[in-house]
């Protein structure tokens, strides 16, 4: 866990430093007025890369889990293509992702309460919508294993 608080504050500190976490930064972004975004995504892939590519040679497993490392290949499907959409036009309205909400508090800018209040919101929405899903399909026929 402690690993995980130290990753979540240099993120959050690197969100702040760069100004990423104010919305008209990210509007700006959006509407192809300022590519700073652009460079600080592409820092941040660099780094993450680097990452995924020398840790498993480092170590068998995760540190955080103790699973071993594998690719979890998600299909590109009519969900991934629908909540993806639903995610940019979310970033497009309140200009801000989740990740720098969190960040944007750290600076100040109390009125994103209003975007993270909608993205928990929707989330218990969407988790509401894939129960009901999940209560009306058929139950599957039991295994003989």
């Amino acid at each position: 866990m402690p690993l995980i608080l130290v990753g979540g504050l240099v993120f959050g500190f690197g969100l702040g430093f760069s100004h990423m976490a104010r919305p008209e930064v990210v509007l700006d972004f959006l509407t192809f007025d300022d590519f700073g975004l652009l460079f600080v995504m592409f820092g941040g892939s660099i780094v993450a890369g680097i990452a995924f590519w020398t840790l498993p040679k480092l170590r068998g497993s995760a540190p955080l889990t103790g699973r071993p490392y594998g690719r979890r290949l998600k299909s590109f499907d009519r969900d991934v293509l629908v909540g993806g959409s639903i995610f940019g036009v979310g970033w497009g309205l309140s200009g801000i992702c989740p990740g720098a909400a969190y960040a944007s508090l750290g600076v100040g800018n109390w009125p994103i309460l209003y975007a993270i209040g909608g993205m928990f919101v929707g989330a218990y929405a969407q988790g509401v919508w894939r129960s009901r899903d999940a209560d009306d399909a058929p139950a599957a026929a039991p295994s003989d294993d």
